[in-house]
């Protein structure tokens, strides 16, 4: 009886002890936490784009107070500190991070917590891929907003309406005018009727319309959003025709126009965008030569036209061997094979 006392005393201790090695593994910023931020969070947070006025791409921007004297990282103390509140909000919440894809897995959140709570230790000098890609290039001309932008008297009934249709129209972050409007969730219910009050929302920066039934006449309501950085057009029912009202989004840095029916004839109305980063094309009717034009006009844009699959497909094949050259391989087999017995019987005799 002593002995099983004594056993299960001592796997209790195991296991404790087990636990309490675990709670107090250090977590290394730059191998377990700087990838997580580099695959889901900088961008939204970081060079190219700072909802609600905060980046997680350098250790600077990352523990920068705001105006209230607060920041997003409590050092020593998760549970107060709205960065891990916001990542483990359940999917689909407002105020989630990250705010599109999938969420952070459990032990993806358990490892910032932990970080958070030993301290949330980042090592100077050690920056995301993206913050590490900006400081290596030359500085860039970036849109800027107004200041003292002021939305019109239409803007609120706008957005009355577009709420009938489900759809939030809401700050990109806190005591600043801007918004954003994501119709995708919508899918096919969405149609050109359905986004025309968007023309009235002027303080629009961002605007998903992605998987929609928009079509070339629903984008002249986007033509009078002279401040808008972000449209996703991907897998809706514009042609080249349609591309012509975006010539005076002046501001436009990120456009998505995969599994369109656009074509090089189409890209060409965007020449004069001289704020357009990054360009999505593939499964369109855009070409490389067409992509190669359009970036000669706009160098420091970045367009993607996907992988070429015809490409990959093709497997390099073996010439066939001509009859002649087969009976001389089998002939040197041959031969191969008397001259290995020959030896074989000499160490024999030996």
């Amino acid at each position: 009886m002593k002995s099983r006392i004594i056993s299960l005393t001592l796997a209790t201790l195991t296991t404790f002890a087990c636990h309490r090695a675990s709670a107090q593994a250090k977590v290394d910023f730059a191998k377990d936490i700087l990838p997580i931020f580099d695959q889901s969070c900088v961008k939204c947070h970081g060079p190219e784009k700072q909802k609600g006025k905060f980046r997680l791409d350098t250790k600077e921007a990352a523990f920068k107070k705001d105006k209230n004297d607060n920041t997003v990282i409590i050092a020593g103390d998760a549970a107060k500190s709205d960065l891990y509140r916001r990542i483990t909000l359940p999917k689909g919440h407002e105020d989630i991070m990250p705010n599109e894809g999938d969420p952070l897995s459990k032990p993806q959140t358990d490892l910032v917590r932990d970080w958070i709570n030993q301290g949330a230790v980042w090592p100077d000098g050690v920056v995301s891929k993206a913050a590490s890609n900006t400081a290596s290039s030359k500085p860039r001309n970036e849109p800027v907003l107004p200041k003292d932008f002021k939305p019109g008297d239409a803007e609120a009934k706008a957005i009355a309406k577009i709420g009938q249709a489900g759809v939030d129209v809401r700050p990109i972050a806190m005591s600043v005018p801007w918004r954003e409007a994501n119709f995708r969730l919508q899918g096919s219910n969405v149609t050109d009727a359905v986004i025309a009050p968007v023309k009235d929302v002027t303080s629009l920066v961002e605007l998903n319309l992605a998987n929609t039934k928009v079509t070339d006449a629903g984008l002249l309501a986007i033509k009078a959003l002279p401040h808008l950085q972000r449209l996703h057009l991907e897998l809706t029912g514009v042609t080249d025709a349609g591309l012509a009202n975006l010539k005076g989004l002046s501001n436009l840095v990120y456009l998505n126009l995969y599994g369109t029916a656009v074509s090089d004839a189409g890209i060409e109305h965007l020449a004069g965008l001289r704020y357009l980063r990054n360009l999505y094309v593939w499964q369109s009717k855009v070409t490389e030569e067409g992509a190669a034009k359009l970036k000669k006009a706009l160098p420091e844009l970045s367009v993607s036209t996907g992988w070429d699959l015809k490409s990959l497909e093709k497997k390099e094949e073996k010439p066939a061997e001509k009859p002649a050259e087969k009976s001389e391989k089998k002939e040197d087999k041959k031969e191969d094979k008397k001259e290995d017995k020959k030896e074989d019987k000499k160490e024999d005799k030996k």
